[in-house]
């Protein structure tokens, strides 16, 4: 209880450069650095770095998007603090949707810079999950002359996990079809098998669904399901080979999986 109190008592004023959080924009403060706005900027980050170390200031993240955005304002070809920004937002503030507004502001003051959405798309597709939200940054992404390649596959790969298997086949198709490297095409054909895997089996299992409902049991084999007119034909895999069921269970699966084909 006594080290609160003195921890209270502790005013911003002591924690040294705190007063930067009171200045009112950074075009004020690129105002008064007389052409030396650039060198301001660095000082600025490293002070930011410094201040986002220090645990004892539990209510810094509220400063981050001002700290970081006069940092933007000094300096905005200054790409380091816009990813260090993003960061010290998802894996420290735990704020998502702060780390893009750092990442957009980025991308905003640097619209050739590829690295700002691809960043964002990755932090949308595996922390906050969001498939839609990925895939639009990564479209951001590969519309920059600059992106890599990798930037359709991020794509490619955030549509089948949002279970949109229409534009995941379509865009691995054209990753299959456009790639110069074995390795790449490797990779697209795989995925490939995947995609038809998934809608393939999802086909065959509400085919089997409705074949209980109508005769009270799985059907024994999978031809029934074409016999019984629910299935026009039967599909295969993207190899050319048969669906493996199990009648006793009614379950469907491809014949491998799709990283050991």
């Amino acid at each position: 209880m006594g080290l609160k109190i003195l921890t209270d008592r502790i005013t911003r004023a002591n924690i040294p450069g705190a007063s930067i959080i009171y200045i009112p924009s950074g075009k004020f403060l690129k105002y008064v650095t007389f052409g030396y706005s650039s060198l301001a900027a660095d000082l600025v980050y490293l002070w930011a770095i410094q201040y986002y170390s220090n645990y004892a200031i539990a209510e810094r993240y509220d400063h981050l998007d001002h700290i970081f955005s006069i940092i933007a304002e000094l300096d905005p070809r200054y790409l380091d603090p816009y990813e260090m920004g993003a960061i010290i937002a998802v894996y420290e503030a735990r704020d998502l949707y702060l780390a893009f507004k750092v990442l957009d502001r980025g991308l905003d003051k640097n619209p050739d810079q590829w690295i700002f959405p691809y960043q964002a798309g990755h932090y949308a597709q595996m922390v906050m999950k969001d498939y839609d939200l990925a895939r639009e940054y990564y479209k951001k992404t590969m519309e920059i002359p600059s992106a890599p390649p990798i930037a359709k596959r991020l794509y490619a790969n955030a549509a089948f996990q949002g279970m949109d298997y229409e534009s995941a086949w379509q865009s691995w198709l054209e990753v299959f079809q456009t790639a110069e490297e074995e390795r790449i095409k490797k990779i697209a054909s795989n995925h490939l098998y995947q995609v038809k895997s998934a809608v393939d089996v999802k086909r065959i299992k509400e085919a089997i669904e409705e074949y209980k409902q109508k005769y009270g049991h799985n059907p024994p084999s999978l031809d029934q399901l074409v016999k019984a007119g629910i299935l026009a034909s039967l599909p295969k895999d993207f190899d050319g080979n048969d669906y493996l069921y199990d009648p006793e269970k009614g379950e469907v699966e491809p014949s491998t999986t799709w990283w050991k084909r």
